[in-house]
């Protein structure tokens, strides 16, 4: 028998891209049906799970040794594979710091720490390298980011770290520090008129960004984005998942379009 897990199944998506960062996706057996990056896992690997719901049936079906998820979000997943006998791992990072912590657990769990340390060190450097090109604008704008419109949901604590390192400055800081999305909720709309931003960012989980929606909110005519027509888009893998995606792509796409505002 191995002393570590060989047959996989991966809840959300950020294992799976990790597990094939380090060399490890012969572990995988399932993945979720979100799951994008690699393009190869979608080809390689049965889906078998949402995000708040699950094939256990399929699951148990392919006898894993471990699945992987993340957040009490998917506590309900998590008890009914537990109860089937399943061993479980429920992550819940959600920063930068936990996030690279997260890719060192996972290396670990699979017999991979150094490939891990590596990786997370990777990582890190390409974060330091935005941070440093963004030190070099000339401005910093104010970022309003929305993760879902109704009711609209502000960023979370890594998406708001991560348009610090890209060179904005988040609006909602303290909104982003809470755990739970419902705390993320803009309750009034016109806190964000208030606030005025200089950049609005859609990533609406799952579903296509309407920019002509947001700017015909009203009042919301009076945002500095609004009137000038900084209203952008981020896919929601690159951004909405924690894991090597946010912090590879999804921080470079944020840097992008901060740059291009703070240079015009």
């Amino acid at each position: 028998m191995s002393a570590f897990p060989t047959r996989i199944v991966c809840l959300t998506e950020e294992p799976t891209e990790v597990l094939y960062a380090l060399g490890e996706q012969a572990r995988i057996v399932g993945i979720s049906g979100f799951t994008v990056r690699p393009p190869q896992a979608r080809r390689e690997k049965p889906r078998v799970s949402a995000f708040t719901s699950a094939k256990l049936d399929a699951i148990l079906a392919l006898q894993p040794d471990l699945a992987i998820g993340f957040s009490d979000m998917q506590a309900d997943i998590a008890q009914a594979l537990i109860r089937a006998g399943v061993e479980v791992w429920i992550s819940n990072h959600r920063s930068i710091e936990q996030t690279l912590g997260y890719v060192r657990r996972l290396g670990a769990l699979v017999g991979a720490p150094a490939r891990a340390d590596a990786y997370a060190e990777e990582l890190e450097a390409g974060l330091r390298d935005i941070a440093q090109a963004a030190a070099r604008l000339p401005r910093r704008p104010r970022v309003y980011f929305e993760e879902w419109d109704a009711p609209p949901i502000s960023a979370i604590r890594w998406v708001s770290e991560l348009i610090e390192v890209a060179g904005g400055d988040d609006i909602f800081p303290q909104r982003a520090s809470a755990s739970l999305a419902r705390q993320r909720i803009v309750e009034d709309p016109m806190d964000v008129v208030r606030a005025n931003p200089d950049i609005i960012i859609g990533s609406w989980c799952g579903k296509k960004f309407r920019p002509e929606q947001v700017a015909a909110r009203p009042g919301w005519d009076a945002i500095a984005a609004v009137r000038d027509g900084a209203i952008h888009e981020i896919k929601s893998p690159l951004i909405l998942q924690p894991g090597p995606a946010a912090l590879t792509d999804g921080v470079r796409a944020l840097h992008r379009i901060v740059a291009a505002w703070a240079t015009r």
